[in-house]
C-alpha cells in the first residue's frame, strides 16, 4: 500500500488506463505529498505554491468581474484586454511584437498551454527533446500526442546544459524542444549563451521550441532571464508558455497563454478548444490588469523569495547537506545521500514522521525515476511565507539533532 492507495486498486487503475497512460504515474507526485502533509500535519516544503495573496486591486478585479455578469463563456482564445496585455508584456519585457488577435492564446494555466503545443504539434513518433530532470506534466503530454522522449541532462551540481549532448540529441526526427527556464527542480536559469547555443541547434535542424517561463519574473541575485523568442531566428518558431500563476501568486487561478508566430499558435487553440473550450471568464480581465499595472509586484516578490531562499539554504547547509542555491524559480536540491540516503522517495515518505516535514523526491522529474542520476536529490521549496519556512528549517534542526534524519536500521531502507 502507498499513500492509502491498495496494490489491488492500483491494479485495476492500470488495467482500465489506455496504453498511451501506463507510462505515467496514475497520482501526481505532488498531489501524493501534499495528502501526506495534510495527513501527518506536516509543514509542507513540498509543492510549490505560495501561501500569500495577490494584488489586492487584483483580487478585487476578479470579484467584480464576478458581480458584474462575467460568468459564462470567454471567447476561446481568450479575453481581448487580457490578449492585449499579454502582447503588450512580451514587447515590454522581452521586445518581442505580437498581434493580440492571432498571436495570443488563453490558456488554463501553462499545464494546459504545454499540453495544448505539444499535441497541436507533435505527430505520433515524432521525437521531443526535453532538458531533465523535467515537470512531470511534460510526460504525460508527450505520451499523449505519441511521442517520443528524448532527455538530455543537466547533470549535478551545477545543472548546467550540456550542449553537445544537445547536438545529438536533436536530429531528423526531432519535431520539438521542450525548454523550461528558470528551471523547476533545479533552479537553474540559462544564460545567455545558453539560450544562444539552443537557438543555434534549433535553425540549424529548422525545430519548434516550447518554451515554458512561468518564472521568468523570479529571478535572484541580478540574473537575467532571457526569452528564447527574443534571440535571431527564434521568434518564427518559438511558442512562448507563461501563467498568471506564479508571477502574481494566484496559482489556483490557472489563466496562462501561449504566444508565438500564427501558425503555431493556432495549432495550440485547435488543441486547447478541444480540452477546455474557454478559460475562466471572470479572472481574465483580473489577470490584464495585474499585467498592466502590477510589475512591482512580482519584483517585491522576487526580493522576497530571495530571502526566503536565503533562509532555506542557509538552514539545510548546516544540516550537513549540499544544497544548490537557486538562480530562479520556487525550489533547491539537496543530495540526502550525505545523511545515507540513495533512494530520496524512501526518505520523503519517510520525512513527515521524522521531522514533520514535507518535500518532493526529485526522480520524480527523471526518465528514469529510482534509476535515474536524481534518485538521491530531494526537492524543497520556499515559496512559503518565512515563518513557515522557519518552522521546517526548526523541526529538520531538531529531527538532524536527535539522529532522525539519517538512513538507520530503524527506518526504511536507503535504496
Amino acid at each position: 500500500m502507498r499513500n492509502g492507495v491498495t496494490d489491488e486498486v492500483e491494479d485495476q487503475v492500470a488495467s482500465a488506463l489506455a496504453s498511451r497512460l501506463r507510462d505515467v504515474p496514475a497520482t501526481t507526485i505532488f498531489t501524493e505529498m501534499s495528502a501526506l502533509a495534510v495527513r501527518t500535519g506536516a509543514v509542507n516544503l513540498g509543492q510549490g505554491f505560495p501561501d500569500a495573496d495577490g494584488p489586492p486591486e487584483v483580487l478585487e478585479a476578479a470579484v467584480t468581474a464576478l458581480r458584474q455578469g462575467a460568468n459564462q463563456y470567454a471567447p476561446g482564445r481568450g479575453v481581448p484586454a487580457l490578449q492585449r496585455a499579454v502582447a503588450d508584456h512580451q514587447h515590454r519585457h522581452h521586445g518581442v511584437e505580437l498581434d493580440p488577435v492571432t498571436q495570443v492564446v488563453v490558456t488554463t494555466g501553462a499545464t494546459e498551454a504545454v499540453a495544448a503545443a505539444v499535441l497541436g504539434l507533435v505527430e505520433p513518433g515524432d521525437e521531443v527533446v526535453l532538458l531533465e530532470p523535467y515537470y512531470d506534466s511534460y510526460r504525460a503530454a508527450v505520451d499523449l500526442a505519441g511521442g517520443v522522449r528524448v532527455p538530455v541532462t543537466l547533470a549535478a551540481p551545477d545543472f548546467r546544459l550540456d550542449v553537445a549532448a544537445l547536438e545529438a540529441a536533436v536530429t531528423d526526427r526531432t519535431r520539438l524542444i521542450l525548454l523550461n527556464t528558470p528551471h523547476n527542480p533545479t533552479g537553474t536559469v540559462l544564460t545567455r549563451a545558453e539560450l544562444e547555443d539552443i537557438a543555434r541547434v534549433a535553425v540549424a535542424h529548422d525545430v519548434v521550441v516550447v518554451t515554458d517561463e512561468v518564472y521568468e519574473h523570479l529571478v535572484f541575485d541580478g540574473r537575467e532571464h532571457v526569452a528564447p523568442a527574443s534571440l535571431p531566428g527564434m521568434a518564427e518558431r518559438t511558442v512562448s508558455i507563461s501563467s498568471a500563476g506564479k508571477t502574481f501568486n494566484v496559482t489556483g487561478w490557472k489563466v496562462g497563454w501561449a504566444t508565438g508566430p500564427a501558425h503555431l499558435v493556432d495549432a495550440v487553440f485547435a488543441a486547447k478548444q478541444w480540452l477546455t473550450f474557454s478559460s475562466a471568464a471572470p479572472l481574465q480581465p483580473a489577470v490584464a490588469l495585474a499585467l498592466t499595472d502590477h510589475d512591482g509586484f512580482h519584483e517585491d516578490l522576487a526580493r522576497s523569495l530571495a530571502s526566503r531562499r536565503d533562509l532555506l539554504v542557509a538552514g539545510l547547509g548546516e544540516l550537513g547537506l549540499h544544497v544548490r542555491s537557486a538562480e530562479g524559480s520556487y525550489f533547491v536540491l539537496t543530495d540526502v545521500s550525505a545523511w545515507g540516503w540513495q533512494d530520496g522517495r524512501s526518505f520523503c515518505e519517510a520525512l513527515p514522521e521524522r521531522a514533520g516535514v514535507v518535500a518532493i523526491p526529485a526522480q520524480a522529474f527523471y526518465e528514469h525515476g529510482a534509476d535515474s542520476p536524481g534518485r538521491h536529490l530531494v526537492r524543497w521549496a520556499f515559496c512559503k511565507d518565512e515563518a513557515t519556512v522557519a518552522e521546517g528549517v526548526r523541526r529538520l534542526t531538531e529531527a538532524y539533532a536527535a539522529g532522525r534524519l539519517e538512513c538507520s536500521p530503524g527506518g526504511p531502507a536507503p535504496g
